[in-house]
């Protein structure tokens, strides 16, 4: 199964097309023009889109303002250093490591060598 995935600008371009060539629908906010979206904004067109965001921004891992069960789904990609090769290889960790379709309506922590999911029927 194939999920509908909004990278955000924080993130390399290359996210996206590693999940493309997975199969999924990637679209970016770079691409899109979206380039200095407030978080908000952006929030809003995710939703309305109902994309799966994959953002390094700690803003969205805020389970009180965005409740597992209630959106697409976040995936939060977190390195002690932001690296262009540390994104890229977290998202091939994420693919080889969970079906990936487990993140709708989710909010998944990726760190190298973990993968937490928070989903609503489990807790946050």
């Amino acid at each position: 199964m194939s999920i509908a995935v909004k990278v955000d600008e924080d993130l390399p371009v290359e996210v996206a097309d590693i999940l493309r060539r997975a199969g999924h629908d990637a679209q970016t906010v770079i691409q899109e023009g979206l380039t200095g979206t407030p978080d908000e904004k952006l929030w809003k067109v995710v939703q309305q889109e109902r994309r799966c965001l994959f953002t390094a921004d700690k803003g969205f891992s805020n389970a009180r303002l965005f409740s597992p069960g209630a959106h697409a789904g976040i995936v939060l990609l977190r390195l002690p250093r932001e690296s262009r090769a540390g994104y890229i290889h977290l998202t091939e960790s994420l693919l080889a490591g969970m079906d990936i379709e487990s993140a709708i309506g989710a909010i998944v922590v990726v760190t190298p060598g973990t993968i937490r999911l928070y989903r609503a029927d489990k807790g946050v």
